[in-house]
């Protein structure tokens, strides 16, 4: 009797253990492979149709400027051997910024950006990010391998087109990407990073979506597709901080949230504010959804960029 027990109980752990190996791999190609079309849980329409008719034609002006520029097309090979490409819009400066990304978009979707920095005198970088566009790499890095794609992209841009005032700007996984980048050691020539809509960590991110999404606890299910993240992608959700970056950083920091934001909580802009090091500001935006402010307040949000980039290009 005793031996059949013990049968029936290591039967019942291995069907335990494969069904966690299931779902952690389900899990891996919803939240980390690439190219996979994924549900994530986001707030209602009506936070983010809050732009009036002058923030509205701005954007529309962006818009129409970027679909029109010519851009290049540059390319890198990445520390790990992987070809990423980017569009540069030149400009006749040594002022630039490398504009990055969020979760499964491209560089093109920050273009809407690339106008207000032109128009101050930068060249702009629109860097597809490992994994998306037309860069290679079949895992999604959550800006914590990126970090070290825009180290590389900062190189290449001061070696080859001798950019010397570098200001790092991103959305979303890009915010969280440039924040990552923020805690390494970084050439003088980059003055300043700004983030909107950064989460504090991959693991809290991805703990937040599983339980609106799924309705599920992280544990054991997040930590066994961290796992099997390490073995397909090379590394665990809990070691891409953001805020352990940040308490690296020295540059001055513009971080912004909105307030109504419920993919991104607007707790982890908070989070990652109090916890950075350097010269820091939070611009929290009323009635914002995740990535909205400069939708909802488009020349404030102008404003507030021109403000702080001029400040720390002064120093």
């Amino acid at each position: 009797m005793k031996k059949k027990w013990m049968v029936i109980s290591a039967i019942i752990v291995f069907i335990l253990l494969a069904g966690l190996a299931f779902a952690g791999n389900y899990f891996y190609n919803q939240g980390v492979k690439r190219g996979t079309d994924v549900k994530l849980h986001s707030e209602s329409a009506a936070v983010n149709a809050q732009a009036g008719n002058k923030d509205t034609s701005l954007q529309q002006k962006s818009e129409s400027w970027y679909d029109k520029q010519e851009k290049e097309v540059l390319e890198m090979t990445s520390y790990d051997d992987l070809e990423l490409k980017a569009k540069f819009i030149k400009n006749d400066t040594d002022k630039l910024v490398i504009l990055v990304h969020g979760f499964r978009n491209t560089g093109d979707d920050m273009g809407k950006y690339a106008k207000l920095y032109h128009d101050m005198g930068f060249s702009v970088l629109l860097p597809d990010a490992r994994g998306h566009g037309k860069s290679a790499g079949d895992y999604i890095g959550y800006g914590w391998h990126d970090r070290l794609d825009i180290k590389d992209w900062v190189s290449l841009m001061i070696k080859k087109y001798g950019a010397e005032q570098i200001i790092l700007d991103g959305n979303s996984m890009g915010a969280a990407t440039v924040l990552m980048t923020s805690g390494e050691k970084l050439p003088p020539e980059v003055k300043g990073v700004i983030a909107d809509s950064a989460y504090s960590g991959v693991k809290a991110e991805l703990t937040h979506q599983l339980k609106y999404i799924y309705h599920l606890p992280a544990f054991p299910l997040l930590d066994v597709t961290s796992l099997i993240s390490k073995i397909r992608a090379g590394y665990t959700f809990g070691e891409a901080s953001t805020i352990e970056q940040v308490k690296k950083n020295k540059l001055p920091l513009l971080i912004i949230h909105g307030d109504a934001d419920d993919l991104v909580p607007t707790r982890m802009g908070h989070e990652i504010y109090k916890a950075a090091g350097g010269d820091k500001e939070l611009w929290i935006v009323p009635d914002a959804g995740h990535t909205k402010a400069y939708d909802n307040m488009t020349a404030e949000y102008e404003k507030r960029i021109k403000a702080f980039v001029t400040k720390v290009l002064t120093k």
